[in-house]
C-alpha cells in the first residue's frame, strides 16, 4: 500500500507514521493544528485554494521559537512554520519562503491523488458524520483505491474498533489517557501490516 500522510489533527499521525517508516516526506497538515475534520474537508474539496492566505492570518502569539498563527478560514494554526529569527508578531518575513514550502507540499499532495495506486489517510479525531464527508471527497479527489484509518481517543481500555457504515473507513478508538505517549504499543499494532511501497 502507498502510504499518504496523515490528515490531522494534530502532529500525531505524522510522528507515528514517521516512527513505523510509514512517512516519506512530510505532507501539507502534519505540522499544523486542524481540529475541525469538517474544515479539512473543505480545504480538500477546494484543492487548497485560500489556504495560509495572508488576509486570513492571525498572529496569536509565540510557540517556543517560533510565531504561532491561526489561518482563519480554515480554522488551522500553524506552529512550527515561521521561525523568530525571520518573522515577528507584527511582520511575517518569512511568509514567501513559508508559502513556497507548503505549495511544493500541495502539489506533491495532488499528484499522488492522481497517480498513487492505493493509498491510506490517517486521521485523528473526527466524527462520523464527517467521516462520511471525507469519504465522499476523496472518492472524488482520489482516482484510484484509497482508504481511510479514523483514531478517536476516548475512555476505552485499549483498541476498540467501531462498524460505522462507511466502506472506505476504518475507524477504531484509543484510550484517551497520555495519547501522546501512552500508545506507542496500539499504534505498533495497528500499523504493523502495513509497507510502503515505492
Amino acid at each position: 500500500m502507498h502510504v499518504r500522510l496523515g490528515l490531522g489533527d494534530l502532529c500525531l499521525a505524522s510522528i507515528q507514521l514517521k516512527k513505523h517508516n510509514l512517512r516519506p516526506y512530510s505532507g501539507v497538515l502534519d505540522w499544523m493544528a486542524s481540529i475541525d475534520l469538517s474544515q479539512v474537508n473543505e480545504l480538500l474539496e477546494n484543492r487548497f485554494i485560500g489556504f495560509l492566505e495572508y488576509d486570513n492570518l492571525r498572529v496569536i502569539g509565540y510557540a517556543d521559537d517560533f510565531i504561532c498563527l491561526s489561518d482563519d478560514g480554515y480554522n488551522l494554526v500553524s506552529n512550527h512554520d515561521f521561525d523568530g529569527e525571520k518573522n515577528t508578531l507584527n511582520y511575517l518575513g518569512g511568509y514567501a519562503e513559508v508559502m513556497e514550502k507548503y505549495e511544493r507540499r500541495i502539489q506533491r499532495f495532488l499528484s499522488e491523488m492522481e497517480n498513487a495506486k492505493r493509498i491510506l489517510f490517517v486521521r485523528t479525531e473526527g466524527t462520523l458524520e464527517d467521516a462520511a464527508v471525507l469519504q465522499d471527497v476523496l472518492s472524488r479527489i482520489v482516482k484510484h483505491d484509497f482508504s481511510i484509518l479514523l483514531i478517536n481517543h476516548t475512555y476505552v481500555p485499549g483498541i476498540v474498533e467501531k462498524s460505522w457504515p462507511l466502506d472506505k473507513v476504518c475507524s477504531i478508538e484509543f484510550p484517551n489517557i497520555d495519547k501522546w505517549e501512552g500508545n506507542h504499543d496500539l499504534w505498533k499494532e495497528v500499523l504493523s501490516g502495513i509497507r510502503l511501497r515505492k
